[in-house]
């Protein structure tokens, strides 16, 4: 059964699923508003994977451009340009047990591509979530629901998957920024 996460709960993904050795990240989002005329308006939201090594030392970032990390233990799956359509939009997938020693957390953040040229900002999306879900079985661990009002924000930091006492655990974290793109947000962490 899936755990239903609020803005910073923490749960030990060791012990939610005994075994775990791959999680496929899903992000999701829908358009709020409308344009000008009463169409919808699309909005490129961009899911990334910021890779950090001890003491949250930078070590990349997977993101539509760079789909691979970590020897393909963090693995993003492609771009999906406008949020259309039910389920998760973006994935992106970890292999917990073949990650190096040396990585410790990998957050997951996502930004609205061009939102300067575009004036788009978070307020204007719905129904935004992060869950995880074991590849193995294809069951979904957790799920959290942004539910705040995020306007003026042009990225989030949705969440993390992190080590502690050699397990790993996932963090609720939904921190909106204004971050114009994923090198900017990428930055905080070098």
């Amino acid at each position: 059964m899936s755990v239903s996460l609020v803005k910073g709960q923490k749960i030990n993904l060791s012990k939610e699923v005994e075994g775990l050795s791959k999680v496929v990240v899903g992000l999701g989002w829908d358009a709020a508003k409308k344009g000008l005329f009463g169409q919808k308006q699309d909005i490129d939201c961009d899911a990334s994977a910021i890779v950090l090594g001890a003491n949250n030392s930078y070590r990349g970032v997977a993101y539509y451009g760079e789909r691979k990390l970590e020897s393909g233990c963090v693995y993003h799956h492609g771009d999906n340009l406008t949020g259309d359509g039910d389920g998760d939009d973006e994935q992106i997938t970890v292999d917990l047990k073949k990650m190096p020693s040396s990585v410790e957390k990998v957050v997951f953040v996502v930004n609205i591509y061009n939102c300067e040229s575009r004036k788009q900002d978070f307020g204007m999306i719905k129904n935004a979530f992060i869950r995880l879900v074991d590849e193995t079985t294809g069951k979904e661990i957790c799920k959290y629901n942004l539910s705040e009002n995020y306007s003026g924000k042009t990225a989030m930091v949705f969440a993390e998957v992190y080590k502690k006492d050699n397990e790993w655990r996932f963090n609720a974290i939904g921190q909106g920024t204004t971050d114009k793109s994923i090198s900017e947000m990428a930055r905080k962490y070098k």
